[in-house]
Formats: C-alpha cells, sequence, structure tokens
C-alpha cells in the first residue's frame, strides 16, 4: 500500500505537542511512514503518558521548548528544517481555562501566532497543518452540525483562545501565504478524541479507565453531554491526508478548514460512552457528581459538519461507536497487563489494523 501516497517517506517533520495524547500517537504514525520527526513540546504532560510508554524520546528528535517563546522556536526551525509542520501544542483543556485565562490564551494564540511567524521565515517549510478545536465555533447548541463557515466564538477561555487561533491562521494566510510559492498552510478543527495512552485529567475515558483498572467508582459531571467521539487515529488520518495534499500541491485545500469528525451516528452522551465500556470491559461502576459547575460552564451538545472534508479531500471517518470503544479498550487492557510496558509495538499494530480496515472501506488515503 502507497499510504498518504507515500509522501512523507523521508521528510523531514516538526510537530509541536509531541508529547501530548494526539501529538504522540501522530509521531509514532509518522515514525512508521519513514519520517524524520523532530517534536518540539513544553513537557510531558502526564504521569503516566503515552509518549513515555511508547519510549519516544529514543526514537525521534525530542526538543523542550514553549511555542510562547519565538526566539527558541526560530532556532528549532532553523536546526530541523522542517518540509512539514504540525502544530498541536495547546492548553488544551475547558475547565484549566477558567483558573489559568491568561496562559490559556497566550499559549493557544501567541504560540499560534509565533507558529506562522516562523513558517514565514522559513526557507524549507513548504506545508503546515495547525490543530485548533472543534470547540472554536460559538455553540449555540443547536441539534446540527457546525460547518466551517459558521461563527466562530467561544464563552469559555479554551475556546474563545481557539477561535482566535482559528482568525489569527486566516490572517496570516492572507497576508503572507497566498502567492503560487507560499507554504500551504490549512486548519482543522476536531475534538472529543478518545484511545489508548490518554491520562489527561478532567477527561471521561481517562477518569474511566483510572477508576476501572482501581476497581473504583468513577465520578462523571454530566451523563446527557453529547459528543463526537472518535478514536484518535480517526482525525489523525485527517491531519496526515491534508497534509499530504498540502505537500502535493493541492490548491483547492490550501488556506481552507476543515472539520473533522466521526460518522454521525457515533454521537452519543457520556452515559452510553460509558455504559459501552462497562459493557466492552464486561464491569464498571460510575455515579453521577454533586460538584457545583455552574461557574465552570461546559456545552452539553456539540456536532459538527464533516462535508467539506468529504468533498476536498474525499476523507471521512470510518469506525463504528463500537469499534471506537472496542480498540480503546484493547490498549488500556494491555498496558494494565504487565507493569513498565512498552507500547510501540501494540500501538503500531494498531495503526496498521486502522489502516487496513481503512482500505477495505475505501479511503483513498489508504489505498
Amino acid at each position: 500500500m502507497r499510504v498518504f501516497e507515500d509522501l512523507y517517506n523521508g521528510k523531514r517533520v516538526l510537530i509541536t505537542g509531541h508529547t501530548g495524547f494526539k501529538g504522540s500517537w501522530l509521531s509514532t504514525w509518522l515514525l512508521n511512514l519513514g519520517t524524520n520527526v523532530t517534536g518540539y513540546s513544553l513537557d510531558i504532560p502526564t504521569n503516566p503518558s503515552n509518549f513515555k510508554v511508547l519510549n519516544l524520546k529514543n526514537k525521534l528528535e525530542h526538543v523542550t521548548g514553549d511555542v510562547k517563546d519565538l526566539e527558541h522556536l526560530k532556532q528549532v526551525f532553523d536546526d530541523c528544517s522542517p518540509d512539514i509542520v504540525f502544530h498541536l501544542a495547546a492548553q488544551a483543556l475547558t475547565r484549566p481555562s477558567y483558573d489559568m485565562p491568561q496562559d490559556t490564551f497566550y499559549t493557544n494564540l501567541v504560540g499560534t501566532v509565533n507558529i506562522l511567524e516562523c513558517i514565514r521565515q522559513s526557507k524549507t517549510v513548504k506545508s503546515a497543518v495547525i490543530i485548533t478545536s472543534d470547540k472554536c465555533y460559538q455553540n449555540v447548541e443547536w441539534i446540527w452540525g457546525y460547518r466551517e463557515n459558521d461563527k466562530l466564538g467561544g464563552s469559555d477561555p479554551y475556546s474563545a483562545s481557539k477561535a482566535c487561533a482559528e482568525i489569527a491562521c486566516h490572517s496570516y494566510i492572507k497576508s503572507f501565504f497566498s502567492e503560487n510559492n507560499s507554504p500551504g498552510i490549512s486548519t482543522v478543527r476536531a475534538g472529543n478524541v478518545i484511545g489508548g495512552g490518554d491520562w489527561a485529567t478532567d477527561r471521561v475515558v481517562p477518569d474511566y479507565m483510572r477508576a476501572f483498572f482501581k476497581e473504583e467508582n468513577l465520578e462523571i459531571r454530566n451523563p446527557l453531554a453529547t459528543r463526537p467521539w472518535q478514536h484518535v487515529l480517526e482525525p489523525l488520518s485527517g491531519y496526515l491526508w491534508l497534509g499530504a495534499n498540502l505537500l502535493n500541491g493541492n490548491k483547492r485545500v490550501e488556506g481552507e478548514s476543515f472539520n473533522l469528525g466521526p460518522l454521525s451516528d457515533v454521537n452519543r452522551t457520556v452515559e452510553e460512552l460509558i455504559s459501552e465500556f462497562t459493557k466492552t470491559l464486561g464491569t464498571g461502576n460510575w455515579h453521577v457528581s454533586k460538584e457545583d459547575n455552574k461557574k465552570k460552564k461546559e456545552s452539553t451538545l456539540l456536532r459538527l459538519n464533516c462535508d467539506k472534508a468529504l468533498n476536498y479531500l474525499n476523507w471521512h471517518a470510518i469506525l463504528t461507536f463500537d469499534e471506537t470503544v472496542k480498540i480503546t479498550a484493547e490498549w488500556y487492557k494491555d498496558y494494565y497487563s504487565s507493569a513498565d510496558k512498552d507500547m510501540y509495538d501494540f500501538a503500531t499494530e494498531q495503526i496498521k489494523g486502522y489502516t487496513n480496515l481503512a482500505r477495505k472501506r475505501c479511503l483513498i488515503w489508504a489505498s
């Protein structure tokens, strides 16, 4: 198979936020595609962490740095001379953004502007995929999916900061990346990813797994909150396919924004998600939190319309809700089967299994 048309083989890729949940999975996938990966991240955000259990520090060029530090970032660009950039580094959680709003805005907005500025001054970057969030939309909790041209906004600092990042990207694209020889830049909006190796605080699946394997009772805040749950490999396939199109000079996708979400029937409530994990793993207990969360409001309903990705990229998600839960549960079961386990080979097999499934379901990027 010529996955992603073999465009990543031998390329130099810079990933910001490579120590995070999505960043570590993206790094693993790129390494399997024969890519020379440099990762730039402030810290390892959780303990345990997917970055550590995949032993990625010994498999790629690991650079410790803050996206708010423009001078250091410029030096890293000069040193690694990337062909393509994936920008994932962020303060990525809604509820903590209430406790540290300034840092959330500064990291998510100024950090993104610094990346764009480094790309503007780079002599090697051919394309970049800037990852924001599905929460960048002004969410009025309507029942249909948000489209890429719907109003940006956000009541909480995290969502608002991601909307700001989208606006900054649009400005840079129009101001500096509109010439024929300019790097191709696009943004992607995806959220609520689940999968093995996520240990972030204040997230339902990591909280469930910690409680399940400690035989504790899980506390959840809002059992009726509905989200477009998707396995982490789904949006990552979209990031990589968009990046491949940008590398290949597809003018139709340059300067565009794309929603990357799951199949419509994968939109389920938190309660349905937990119930499916309980059924898959055979047991599990949970109860609703009595904490007053009104001061830290989170959206109840959020849906994405992904027709644009289907039309422009011939990309769509492939996993059913049951498959998404099953793949995630299998990863955690294997990890918790023994202490200090290196999960790189297991993660690689899951990537290969997902790619084979995508090929069978006629996804163009896997053919």
